[in-house]
């Protein structure tokens, strides 16, 4: 599986953490950046281009998934959740980490590097990239009226 992944200043220790880790763990890692320490940057950039990673990887059938990073991972996922097709969620624990993905297909996660220790950040991550989606009809139904909403602008009930 490709992995994309982006941060801000305040969690690019956990990035470089992240990439090494996950790449021994067999991921194929993608860093859209930052590539040093800049407490003035500017992770809109990152956090998209990542995103649009992701969109154009699964829409040509590639398994591909991605992970924003920031102090808290909030602004991190709105950034990312502005590119249409991308279902980011900020996971702060295990089970919000795994229903993301079972319950609402995401295809990124946010994590908050100042929330947890790498470990636990690792972990979130991890149990998020091996979680499946569950396919369950409720689920779907409603993952296609977002995403209708995202490209008509109409509201479904």
């Amino acid at each position: 599986m490709r992995v994309h992944i982006a941060t801000d200043h305040a969690g690019l220790e956990l990035s470089d953490y992240l990439v090494k880790y996950l790449t021994g763990k067999g991921y194929e890692m993608v860093n859209h950046g930052p590539e040093s320490y800049d407490p003035e940057d500017d992770y809109p950039a990152f956090c998209i281009n990542a995103a649009k990673a992701v969109v154009k990887e699964q829409r040509e059938g590639l398994d591909s998934l991605g992970i924003v990073l920031g102090g808290s991972g909030n602004g991190e996922q709105i950034a990312a959740n502005k590119v249409e097709g991308i279902r980011a969620a900020l996971a702060w624990n295990l089970d919000t980490a795994k229903l993301a993905r079972e319950h609402n297909d995401a295809n990124v996660i946010a994590v908050g590097g100042r929330q947890h220790s790498v470990e636990e950040a690792a972990e979130l991550i991890e149990a998020f990239l091996a979680e499946p989606f569950s396919d369950a009809e409720r689920h779907v139904r409603r993952i296609g009226k977002i995403a209708s909403y995202e490209t008509t602008g109409e509201v479904i009930d």
